[in-house]
């Protein structure tokens, strides 16, 4: 059976994630931002091997969240399900100087992927929003321009597309695929998303463990359990290079 850590899994996507896992008889290791969201975690899912604390709106957050991963093993495979939604109304920067939305949505997974020990699989949850999101690679943080928190969102997905494609061709030995789960009634999703709940957390869990040949791939993208192609743009290498560039500048820490 595989170990497999979920970042931002006290709830939503990837509590749920965890749980299919867990019922498949994997070893799941779940990420809350704060010892109350861990004991809700741990309700939800007794037999959590372990409970990661960490909040990943700063750099020392993620840093300590890498931290305490390595400290339990080396992973099968990594979810990086955490993240907010487009729902923020004006622009809000972390204590690092960053945008709020961005730190977790973006440089929270780059880090994570960085300074964790390398597993077999990465995944990455993108949405059905990226495209609609090709970013202004030179105001990553919306210092510059209007804020519009639906805007910065979907440029936080095409962002994660980006670092999944980015990753796996760094990486050619670890499968690195992104997905959308779909517009789900989570809560981040809000009480009218029409799509299935019950088929948003496959993709991942399938993604993270499956022995179908469909998931002994790399740098592809996925809509329920099937490849689907992304935003053209994200195949492009130099954008991929640009985000792990500024990524590397922003942590201080460079992809190995």
């Amino acid at each position: 059976m595989a170990r497999i850590f979920i970042t931002g899994s006290s709830d939503g996507l990837g509590l749920m994630a965890g749980q299919r896992l867990a019922r498949e008889g994997h070893e799941v290791v779940l990420h809350a931002r704060n010892t109350d969201r861990g004991e809700v975690a741990r309700r939800a899912l007794p037999n959590a091997a372990q409970i990661v604390i960490g909040d990943v709106v700063t750099i020392a957050g993620m840093r300590s969240v890498a931290e305490q991963a390595n400290a339990i093993g080396r992973f099968d495979a990594v979810i990086h399900n955490v993240g907010i939604g487009y729902r923020e109304a004006r622009r809000l920067e972390t204590r690092d100087g960053l945008s709020h939305l961005f730190a977790i949505n973006v440089l929270a997974p780059y880090l994570l992927t960085a300074l964790m020990e390398r597993p077999d699989r990465l995944v990455y949850l993108s949405s059905g929003m990226h495209p609609g999101g090709i970013p202004d690679m030179d105001d990553l943080q919306w210092t510059r321009r209007r804020w519009s928190g639906s805007q910065a969102y979907a440029e936080t997905k095409f962002l994660n597309v980006l670092l999944a494609f980015g990753v796996a061709r760094h990486w050619p030995a670890v499968r690195s695929n992104a997905l959308e789960p779909g517009w789900v009634p989570t809560r981040m999703g809000g009480p009218g998303a029409p799509d299935d709940m019950a088929a948003a957390p496959v993709t991942q869990a399938w993604l993270a463990v499956g022995d179908d040949p469909a998931t002994r791939v790399t740098g592809r993208y996925f809509y329920h359990q099937r490849e689907k192609s992304p935003e053209p743009s994200t195949r492009r290498v130099g954008l991929q290079e640009a985000l792990l560039d500024r990524c590397a500048t922003l942590s201080g820490v460079p992809l190995p």
